[in-house]
This record gives structure tokens, sequence and C-alpha cells, in this order.
């Protein structure tokens, strides 16, 4: 069964070459030219992996609030924004709002193909059947189920971000070895993304596990490099 595609976007050129491309792909694609409509078709029959612009006809951050909505109905949902603002103030608010990826127009229509299908590779990783093995890794106070996807910390659970699951675990997998900002980016399953947001996820991580424990200190940074997890005091 194909996989479904959302595409949000108020011009009417570009809506449908994402739409003829993506089919040639081999996708089912609804698209949508606004935020109500696309909120609305959404709620109704929620797609496999949906595109968003930012400017949606007269909402300037309509693509924004489109993923807050969308980030409540469904945590998971694989969500790239397309758009033409480049500023690293909107990537920022992007990616903070926990999209997949972060592209801007112009852009090869092959390679948004190819970048799809690397998200959905992901996707379906996420959803392998746990084994009869459960595969947890136990780092003093921190355990984390690879197959659950989960972290708990001092016995409790955090609520996180799929990203911020990929951080925590990859830097607890090596204990005091440095995870570069070049590490990072690529452990963010992003195709670009700025070192203030990494900084701007390990200080989410950070209260995260302060929510739980005020004196957690077990992330440190090195300045300029990255940053690492550190056992004991």
């Amino acid at each position: 069964m194909a996989r479904r595609v959302a595409i949000v976007e108020d011009d009417f050129d570009q809506r449908e070459n994402y739409r003829d491309a993506l089919q040639k792909s081999g996708y089912d694609v609804d698209t949508y030219k606004n935020r109500p409509d696309a909120l609305k078709g959404m709620k109704e029959d929620m797609p496999d992996l949906a595109i968003l612009d930012i400017m949606l006809e007269n909402e300037m951050d309509g693509g924004f609030d489109l993923c807050r909505d969308l980030r409540a109905l469904s945590p998971t949902l694989p969500i790239i924004f397309l758009t033409a603002r480049d500023t690293d103030i909107d990537r920022v608010s992007g990616l903070r709002l926990d999209a997949w990826d972060y592209l801007t127009k112009p852009l090869n229509m092959q390679f948004l193909s190819v970048r799809i299908n690397s998200l959905f590779r992901i996707v379906d990783s996420l959803g392998q059947p746990a084994s009869e093995e459960s595969h947890t890794m136990v780092i003093d106070d921190l355990e984390i189920n690879e197959d659950s996807m989960s972290i708990r910390w001092k016995g409790q659970e955090l609520s996180l971000t799929l990203t911020e699951f990929w951080l925590i675990e990859s830097m607890a997998r090596h204990p005091g070895h440095v995870k570069t900002y070049e590490n990072m980016m690529q452990i963010t399953r992003q195709s670009y993304v700025e070192r203030n947001t990494i900084n701007g996820y390990i200080r989410r991580i950070r209260n995260k596990f302060k929510e739980i424990d005020s004196s957690f200190k077990n992330i440190q940074t090195v300045f300029g490099v990255g940053y690492k997890w550190n056992t004991g005091d």
C-alpha cells in the first residue's frame, strides 16, 4: 500500500509540481492550500508524512501554527517544512516545533523524494516489533529502552521527543566521549541544523532531567566542540 503524503502549499503551481513529482515516486498525495483546510483534512485522515509551507495565504506563520496543531494530534508524524524563508530564526523556530526537517525553496524534486524516502526508512525502523530480548541500556541512574524508545532517570520516565531521545542515547552510549556538533547534526536526522538549534535541544533535555532531579548535571558542555555524558560527580 502506497504511503500518503500531505502537501500544504498556497501557490497553485508549486503545489501541483510537488504533487506530480511525488506521485511519480509512488506516493499517494493530498494537497491543501491553507491551514484550516489542511487541519480539517488531516484530523479526519492523518497522512503518513506532511510537507508544510510557512506562509499560507494571509497567515504569515500559518505553517508553524499548523505544525503545533499536528504535533498535538500526532507526536510522531514526520513533518517537513518546505519554504522560501531561510533565516536562522525561522529554521530554529521550525525545528523547535519538532519538525523532522527544514528545506528551502527552490528545491530539486528528486532531492525531495530521496529525503522523504530517508524519513520513511526511519519511521520503519522505529516501527519494528520488539524482539523477545529487551534492549535496555543502564548507566547508573539512566535507563534507555531502545525497543520502546523511552528513557527513565532514577526510575521516572522522561517525556521526550524522538530527536531528544536520539541525542540522549547517542551521548550515553559512550560516556565521557565528546559528541561534536557535527555528530549531533547527523543524529537529529535533519539535513541541516544550526549549532544554536542543537544547544536549544540540549537545554530542553537538561530541563526535563531537572524536573525529576534538580541536581542533574550529567550532560557536560565542551565549549566550542559539543557535549558529552558524564557518569558520577
